[in-house]
């Protein structure tokens, strides 16, 4: 038998041992290209509950005779690449969104309702979007709630109270990071002693274009340049509208930007040779869970899934360019799913009644008490509104325990809010809110089989989503802080 080819076999093997080798040497190994594009996004106050009783309910929705439980994918709860993070700060175990979106864009720890700045208020951090400025990408920053508020804040500015809302919004509107801003309004254009320079004046002189109507919004392209983008409801003067709203009041012919349409005009605007990062919050799932508003969070983490396809659309058409993060600050509200009256037993079907947000409701009770009504055109309303009833025999009949609760939030919520005095109990029970949205809601929650624990923010560890160049750095458990050292090393950026 011939021996010939046993060098070659050796010189092979050699080979092969020597690629290996040095694809484990640091500098010798073709290093994994940087994305182009990276999009960020936080349901604000979206903790696994959130995510979780939104695919149930939309699940319900699109499987009404299936005689098992069928959960309803979202967009972004198909990624490989899950991980789960910590949210405490340096003050609390259940912290604020100032303090979390710090820890994702600083990577650094810091007090609650504090902006970039360390603990001791004496030095600002360095955050993830000037980095990415500074390597030549534009940066976009979108909300559904005030531009001002905590979580669009910490992307653009630094402030050692997230109360500054003029401050703040200066910060933006005169530095460099930003090249599109957008969403809701700002709560004080003229400052807080409304003496100050306007707010839109600033933007305008420092090359910001206004856009304010549906039209323009939709028109933005390429050549829009430097772009302040905002929805213009007189229902809701510094945010967009829940979406459960913006649903009814669409189908009544009124038209307002979705969430989604602000990613597409945020793409078009920013699109460029170096690519762009973009931070969408969904920040209304908080202000919701705060008000223990089930259906209505349901309906905004569905906006923001909606707004995430968005960016998994144009993933697809950039699949080696393009980071998608999907995740949360915190979780609110002590959301949990199954009641105690219900035991094992889920109703999500009955949340389907519910076609307007606490939030409008207090509109309603507003004109009930203005015109002196009494409690029994008050039950027609909330039968319209949500589905509960005094009829007997019906899935969502009201028990007399439940009708007791609702008079007795009736007539507290028809004296005027000045008139008004608040025992603890009840103050435990409504929270702060309009007594008979809350009691509404906790009614229609725990017959659908769902129910809160606070009206705060929790301490749960929040899951994140993550798909496209550098996703798997993602998957596992770690720290929020991680978030901002995680997305610097894909990008390639020095800290």
């Amino acid at each position: 038998m011939s021996n010939s080819k046993f060098p070659r076999r050796i010189a092979l093997a050699l080979m092969c041992a020597l690629i290996l080798a040095a694809a484990m040497i640091p500098g010798l190994a073709e290093e994994t290209k940087a994305p182009k594009y990276v999009f960020m996004f936080i349901g604000d106050g979206m903790g696994s509950p959130q995510i979780n009783v939104t695919q149930y309910f939309a699940g319900t929705r699109l499987n009404p005779d299936s005689p098992v439980p069928v959960p309803a994918p979202l967009s972004f709860t198909g990624f490989q690449n899950v991980g789960i993070m910590t949210t405490y700060d340096a003050t609390s175990f259940c912290p604020d969104s100032a303090s979390t979106a710090t820890s994702m864009v600083s990577g650094q720890k810091t007090l609650s309702g504090v902006l970039n700045f360390n603990i001791e208020l004496t030095e600002q951090f360095p955050i993830l979007t000037e980095y990415v400025k500074a390597s030549g990408k534009k940066v976009g920053v979108i909300s559904s709630v005030s531009l001002d508020h905590a979580t669009p804040a910490a992307y653009y500015s630094k402030s050692i109270s997230r109360s500054q809302y003029y401050d703040i919004a200066v910060q933006g509107l005169t530095g460099t990071t930003l090249d599109f801003l957008a969403g809701g309004r700002f709560l004080q254009p003229d400052g807080s002693d409304g003496e100050q320079i306007n707010l839109f004046d600033i933007a305008k002189n420092n090359g910001f274009s206004i856009v304010e109507t549906p039209d323009e919004i939709r028109a933005l392209n390429a050549d829009s340049g430097r772009t302040l983008a905002m929805v213009n409801d007189p229902d809701n003067a510094s945010a967009m509208q829940y979406e459960i709203d913006r649903v009814r009041k669409a189908a009544e012919g009124q038209d307002s930007v979705k969430l989604s349409e602000f990613v597409e005009a945020a793409i078009r605007v920013l699109d460029n040779d170096e690519g762009f990062f973009l931070m969408t919050e969904g920040g209304k799932v908080d202000w919701s869970a705060h008000a223990n508003d089930a259906r209505t969070a349901i309906d905004d983490v569905l906006a923001l899934s909606e707004a995430v396809q968005v960016a998994i659309d144009f993933a697809a058409e950039h699949p080696d360019d393009t980071l998608i993060i999907v995740t949360g600050d915190h979780e609110t509200g002590g959301l949990t799913i199954g009641f105690a009256a219900t035991a094992y037993d889920t109703h999500f079907a009955y949340l389907q009644n519910q076609n307007i947000s606490f939030n409008d409701f207090d509109g309603v009770i507003t004109r009930l008490r203005d015109s002196g009504a009494d409690f029994e055109t008050a039950l027609t309303e909330i039968e319209k509104a949500y589905g509960l009833t005094a009829e007997a025999d019906q899935g969502l009949t009201l028990t007399e325990d439940e009708l007791a609760r609702l008079h007795t939030a009736f007539d507290l919520s028809m004296i005027p809010k000045a008139d008004r005095v608040i025992a603890a109990a009840e103050e435990l029970a409504y929270g702060g809110y309009e007594p008979l949205s809350m009691a509404v809601s906790h009614i229609l929650n725990n017959k659908a089989g769902v129910a809160f624990t606070s009206y705060a923010h929790t301490g749960l560890q929040i899951p994140v989503y993550a798909s496209g160049v550098g996703a798997q750095e993602f998957s596992g458990s770690y720290d929020n802080t991680d978030i901002f050292y995680k997305t610097m090393g894909i990008l390639g950026l020095d800290y």
